[in-house]
C-alpha cells in the first residue's frame, strides 16, 4: 500500500463514522435503535440483509476453498443461501416482521417468553450470545489477516482498528447507521469486485482465454460443483442450515425484516437479498477460482490467495479500493450482530437478571442498549485473539463447523415457532431440541470424532446437531402438546395477513419483563 491506498482506507472510515453520527438524529427510542422503528424502505433493507451476510471470510477461507476446489466455494455457499432467502420470504420473512408491528417487540427471540415460556427464552438468548461471539470474533480475525497482508500490522492490531470504527458508527446511530453504512459499503463493494473481475479477466488470455482456461493443469477438478468434503450432504445440510440461519435464526437478518414498515415489505426486501445473493457473489467468486493460475499461496489453506492476487493485479487506489471492500463485508455484518445482540440482552435477559432493568424509561434503555453493543465487540474482538489456537482453529473451521453446527439448535425452536404447522410444539420441545441438539454437536466433534479414524466427516458434523434438533423438536410436540389458549393466540397473531380480521387478537399475555416491553418499544 502507498499513500493513495492509505487515503482511500482513512477516508473510508471517515465516511462511516460521519453516517453514524448523522444516523443518531433518527435515534429517539430503543425501538428506533434495535428496529429502526419500522420506518425502513424495503430497498434499503433488502441490501443491508444481503450486505450483513457476509464478511471477509469470503476473501479469505471461502478464497481458500475456491483455491483449492473451484467453483464448489458457489454451490455450496452462496447458492443455498440464495434459495434459503427466497424461500424464507414467504415462509419467514412476513411473519418476523408481524412481531414488531403485532406483537410490539424489538428483539427477535423477545415474543419466545410467551411463545413458550421464560426459561426457553432465556436459554435460547444466552446460548445464542455466546455463540455470536465467536461468529463475529472469526470475522475479526478474517479482517485482520487481510490488513496484515497489506500493511504488515499484527493481527491484535487489525481486530482493534476495524472494531474500534466499528464500535463508533454502530453504537451512536443504531440500526439506521448500520444500514445506511450497509449501502455505501455495497456501493464500494460493487466497484470494488467489478475491478477485481476485470483485472483477472483480463489476465485470461495468457491462459486460453475465458472457455480454454479450465483446461489449464492449475484448474483441474476445479469444474465440478460437488467435490473433497463439499459433497451432496454438506449441500443439503447446509441448504437446511441456511434457510434458517440468513431468515432470523442468526438474529442480524431477523431485524431487518422487522424493521421495514410492513410485511409485504418484508418479503419484497428478502426477494432482492436473495437475487443479489445469486448473482453477485459469481462476480467476487470468478477471481478466486482463477486464483491458482496467478498467484502461490504461502498459506496451507490458500486463505492468502486473494489478497495476494489483490495486490499483483491492481494499481495502487483501486487496491486501496478493494481493501476497501473487505472491510466493507467485515464491518456490515459485525456491525449488525452487535445490534441484534445488544437488542437480545437489552430485552430479555437485563429485565431477568436485573430488577431495576423492567423499569428503564425510554433514555435508560437506550443508554444500556448502547453500552451493550460496545461490550459485545470488546468481547467478540477478545475472542477474535483466540482464532487459529487449538481451541478454535483456523478461520473457516469457526466458520462452517462451530457457527453452523450450533446455528440450528437455537434456530430451530425460534423459527420453527413462528409457524402454525407446529404449534403443538411447546416449551419442552423446544428445551429437548436445544438441549439434545448442543449434545449431539458436542458428541460429534469431540469423543466421537476422537474415535472414528480420519475423524467425522465434514458434512455430519453440521448436519447431525441440526437434524436432532428438528426431530425432536417435532416428536415432542407430538408426544407432549403444549397448544395452550395464549400460544395459539400469539401464533394466529404473527400467521394472519396484514389485511386479516384477526390482527387485533387476543393480548398477549403478560410475562416478567412484559412491562419494560410496553414502556420502550411503542412507536
Amino acid at each position: 500500500m502507498n499513500g493513495l491506498d492509505w487515503a482511500v482506507l482513512i477516508g473510508y472510515f471517515a465516511v462511516m463514522v460521519a453516517i453514524g453520527v448523522w444516523s443518531h438524529k433518527r435515534v429517539d427510542n430503543v425501538s428506533d435503535f434495535f428496529t429502526a422503528g419500522g420506518k425502513m424502505p424495503w430497498w434499503l433493507s433488502g441490501i443491508s440483509h444481503h450486505m450483513s451476510g457476509y464478511s471477509a471470510v469470503m476473501f479469505t477461507g471461502y478464497a481458500g476453498i475456491a483455491y483449492t476446489y473451484g467453483v464448489t466455494s458457489f454451490v455450496t455457499w452462496s447458492f443455498p443461501i440464495a434459495l434459503g432467502i427466497a424461500i424464507g420470504s414467504k415462509l419467514f420473512a412476513p411473519r418476523i416482521n408481524r412481531l414488531r408491528s403485532r406483537l410490539h417487540v424489538a428483539s427477535p427471540l423477545e415474543y419466545l417468553k410467551n411463545r413458550y415460556d421464560l426459561k426457553t427464552q432465556q436459554a435460547l438468548a444466552w446460548s445464542g450470545m455466546l455463540l455470536k461471539i465467536v461468529d463475529v470474533g472469526a470475522k475479526w480475525a478474517a479482517i485482520a489477516t487481510l490488513l496484515s497482508v497489506f500493511t504488515g500490522i499484527s493481527l491484535n492490531q487489525g481486530i482493534l482498528i476495524t472494531g474500534g470504527i466499528t464500535a463508533i458508527y454502530c453504537t451512536i446511530g443504531g440500526l439506521w447507521a448500520d444500514a445506511l453504512t450497509e449501502l455505501g459499503q455495497f456501493i464500494i463493494q460493487l466497484l470494488a469486485g467489478i475491478a477485481m473481475f476485470v483485472a483477472v479477466f483480463v489476465r485470461l488470455d495468457d491462459h486460453g482465454g475465458f472457455f480454454g482456461v479450465w483446461d489449464s493443469p492449475e484448474l483441474q477438478g476445479h469444474e465440478k460443483p460437488l467435490v473433497g468434503p463439499y459433497g451432496t450432504v454438506f449441500l443439503l445440510a447446509f441448504l437446511f442450515i441456511k434457510l434458517f440461519e440468513y431468515n432470523g435464526g442468526m438474529l442480524n437478518q431477523a431485524q431487518r425484516y422487522m424493521a421495514t414498515p410492513n410485511a409485504k415489505e418484508a418479503e419484497r426486501s428478502a426477494r432482492l437479498s436473495a437475487i443479489l445473493w445469486l448473482v453477485w457473489p459469481l462476480v467476487l467468486f470468478f477471481p478466486m477460482w482463477m486464483s491458482p493460475l496467478l498467484v502461490e499461496s504461502q498459506k496451507p489453506d490458500g486463505s492468502d490467495s486473494y489478497a495476494l492476487m489483490t495486490e499483483q493485479l491492481l494499481p495502487h487506489g483501486l487496491l486501496g479500493l478493494v481493501i476497501v471492500g473487505f472491510f466493507s463485508h467485515t464491518m456490515a455484518m459485525c456491525s449488525s450482530d452487535a445490534n441484534a445482540i445488544a437488542a437480545v440482552f437489552t430485552r430479555d435477559c437485563a429485565p431477568v437478571i436485573w430488577a431495576r432493568a423492567r423499569a428503564w424509561n425510554q433514555s435508560q434503555g437506550l443508554r444500556v442498549a448502547r453500552i451493550a453493543t460496545v461490550v459485545f465487540l470488546g468481547l467478540s474482538m477478545a475472542a477474535a485473539t483466540q482464532v487459529n489456537s487449538p481451541a478454535f482453529k483456523d478461520i473457516i473451521t469457526v466458520v462452517i463447523k462451530w457457527v453452523a453446527g450450533l446455528m440450528g439448535p437455537m434456530a430451530i425452536p425460534m423459527m420453527l415457532g413462528l409457524l402454525r404447522a407446529f404449534r403443538r410444539s411447546g416449551p419442552t420441545a423446544a428445551l429437548a431440541s436445544w438441549s439434545m441438539g448442543l449434545l449431539a454437536f458436542w458428541l460429534v466433534n469431540y469423543p466421537i470424532n476422537w474415535n472414528v479414524e480420519g475423524g467425522v466427516p465434514l458434512q455430519y458434523q453440521v448436519s447431525i446437531p441440526l437434524a436432532v434438533s428438528l426431530v425432536l423438536y417435532i416428536l415432542v410436540g407430538y408426544i407432549r402438546p403444549e397448544d395452550t389458549p395464549e400460544r395459539l393466540a400469539i401464533i394466529e397473531k404473527i400467521n394472519t395477513d396484514d389485511d386479516g380480521a384477526a390482527s387485533a387478537a387476543v393480548p398477549t399475555p403478560a410475562g416478567p419483563a412484559d412491562e419494560v416491553v410496553r414502556t420502550t418499544t411503542r412507536d
